[in-house]
């Protein structure tokens, strides 16, 4: 079977403005109309004149209503082209694009899926004992075996498996979606895995075969379970995300096109919270209400539990504002949600570097971290493994790698991932690519220099179209040119970079992490914020840096760590030491070392001495830890 890494490339990131699409569209004579996220117009690859072709207004993605035709702008521009200088009707030929990875292993697996799922049972054909023993499993005991049926889930008694089937804009099942509660290794906790046929790229959504068609609003929830509550209290057009919280995929966005209004009703921790306010944007706010994240208004399924009216709190819902100056009385929920919620303020915690995340408490979104080290030390290397850790969380990553190919970069995060050397292990390649290709893992498909116009275009299409919330940008140097500037203008240069990067962090809600060569330094010298190349600039905008350290070659006991020589989120600075195993490629301590503390330096009123300083007594520290991993 093809392996399909997911490449993100220049070419997809040059899309025209809305009004440019317009006119394009236009001059052909079709009739263009302009909805919230989609010009809508008669598909010109069907035969049938009501079937509808959409084009999203943002990233030129075309997709048709029967779902046959889809593909990015460039490919319905070549089609178009293809078919008037050829004069051929554009119909089902080998011109017109089929964006379709794999159709006939898609299609075996959704036929597997909906079988599987036509073999289970009702709710309401299980035994009294059997379903209420079901429903405990999956908490679900408040929902009712009619709203269950209503919605076509279904029981797999032998494998103990929930069967959710979606729908896509014909009303036909697109995708099955599979839950399961499973047990963790080594402890009595349980949790809910899902699965889905086919097993990548589900499209479809959850409830959208019972919508009435004249219905002008809809509330949307990342749960299925939500939507079944809704509907069984409510009555009201409801609808569940495919992803959830991970993402809104733009292939969903026209079976949403006609709703007037959408009330987006999530969980009311801060995750959900920051989930709504950007799935609000890509659907347009200004049709879409939030249901905000205060403890006396919960996800459905839990107001169920509560004996809380649900109409009651789908009435508190309140329009996504669109003032550009606030008043605090507009912050104040998300000031009280700060100040109680700390550790989910605090970011996704890293579980591989646990003492990261004693200093920097955790991956925060829309900051922007710095991270420099000598050459050849490993940059690469522990940025890829800190970067994996959190996409194993469901953080959504983009990889912008301009130094190494993306073939050699995979290659490394799938050692990391298996903690296997895989050249030796190639029997369970296999095991491990399905693994990889389920993350929400996407690349960049640059090498070499590259234009900082170019490298923004294509990550502002792919935090759009993947809802991105981590890039990586290895490194800047790639970006500033090989030009015989002096040495001031490419401080200008270097200063313009990081001022769109931090610019682009903040008004994106993503997090971006730009690797930095040093300035040349002596080998026994330990590198410093000064040592960043370039003006202060980039050690100024930063809301953290990290710096690789490398002792091998000046000390007897020659170590790597981790120098958290910034941190603007509350201060905290130290050290982390890193364990090279070079079979995985791995940098992170072993797992029995792991919940070690990591020292942590004295803070400062003047934060140039603190950062300047070197650590104290680290040899005695990476004595005790090699202790501790033998």
């Amino acid at each position: 079977m093809k392996r399909m890494l997911k490449i993100h490339s220049a070419e997809d990131a040059q899309i025209p403005t809305a009004s440019e699409m317009k006119l394009a569209l236009q001059s052909h004579g079709w009739d263009v109309v302009a909805g919230y996220t989609c010009f809508q117009m008669g598909c010109p690859f069907c035969e049938e004149a009501e079937k509808k072709l959409y084009v999203n207004m943002t990233s030129g993605f075309h997709i048709c209503k029967c779902q046959k035709f889809q593909g990015p702008w460039r490919h319905l521009q070549d089609s178009i082209s293809v078919a008037k200088r050829e004069n051929i009707s554009l119909d089902a030929d080998e011109n017109v694009t089929k964006y379709q990875d794999d159709v006939e292993r898609r299609k075996e697996e959704l036929d597997e899926g909906i079988t599987r799922w036509m073999e289970s049972s009702e709710f309401s054909q299980l035994e009294q004992r059997t379903n209420g023993a079901f429903k405990k499993l999956f908490q679900i005991e408040a929902l009712s075996d009619i709203a269950l049926n209503k919605l076509n889930v279904k029981v797999c008694k032998k494998d103990k498996k929930l069967f959710l089937p979606l729908h896509n804009h014909e009303m036909k099942i697109s995708a099955i979606k599979v839950l399961e509660m499973k047990k963790v290794t080594r402890s009595k906790q349980v949790n809910l895995e899902e699965a889905t046929y086919p097993r990548l790229n589900p499209d479809g959504l959850f409830g959208y075969q019972l919508l009435d068609p004249n219905a002008e609003a809809v509330v949307l929830t990342v749960n299925e379970f939500d939507a079944v509550a809704i509907h069984q209290k409510l009555q009201t057009s409801v609808l569940s995300l495919p992803r959830g919280l991970l993402t809104l995929p733009q292939e969903i966005l026209p079976m949403l096109e006609h709703f007037k209004k959408i009330f987006l009703w999530f969980g009311n921790d801060v995750r959900s919270w920051e989930a709504a306010r950007k799935f609000s944007k890509k659907l347009s706010s200004k049709r879409c209400h939030l249901i905000r994240p205060l403890d006396e208004l919960p996800a459905p399924l839990q107001a169920l539990n509560m004996n809380i009216d649900l109409r009651s709190i789908l009435k508190k819902a309140q329009p996504v504002a669109h003032r550009s100056i606030v008043s605090f009385q507009n912050i104040r929920e998300e000031v009280f949600r700060e100040l109680t919620d700390t550790d989910q303020v605090a970011g996704v915690k890293w579980q591989r570097f646990p003492q990261l995340c004693n200093m920097l408490k955790g991956h925060r979104k829309g900051e922007l971290t710095v991270f420099t080290g000598p050459t050849g030390s490993g940059k690469t290397t522990f940025i890829s493994e800190y970067s994996l850790d959190l996409c194993m969380q469901g953080v959504n990553t983009l990889w912008g790698s301009f130094e190494i190919k993306n073939v050699r970069l995979a290659k490394i995060m799938l050692r990391q991932l298996s903690q296997l050397n895989i050249e030796k292990n190639m029997e369970v390649f296999d095991l491990w690519a399905d693994k990889i290709e389920l993350l929400p893992l996407y690349f960049l498909d640059f090498h070499g220099q590259q234009g900082i116009k170019a490298v923004v275009e294509a990550m502002t299409h792919a935090v759009y179209v993947h809802d991105i919330e981590h890039v990586i940008v290895d490194n800047l140097q790639f970006m500033v040119g090989t030009s015989d500037r002096n040495i001031n203008d490419r401080f200008a240069v270097y200063d313009a970079i990081i001022a769109t990067f931090r610019t682009f962090a903040t008004r994106n809600n993503c997090h971006v992490t730009v690797v930095i060569h040093p300035r040349k330094e002596k080998d026994s010298d330990e590198l410093q914020t000064a040592s960043i190349f370039g003006s202060a600039k980039a050690s100024q905008e930063a809301d953290n840096i990290l710096i690789l350290q490398d002792r091998r070659l000046t000390s007897l006991r020659g170590k790597k760590y981790i120098q958290v020589a910034k941190n603007r989120f509350d201060g905290d600075l130290g050290i982390v030491p890193l364990f090279f195993d070079k079979d995985s490629l791995c940098m992170s301590a072993p797992p029995k070392t792991r919940t070690k503390k990591s020292p942590k330096l004295k803070k400062d009123d003047n934060e140039s001495q603190v950062l300047g300083a070197k650590p104290v007594s680290l040899t005695d520290i990476f004595i005790e830890n090699d202790k501790l991993a033998e």
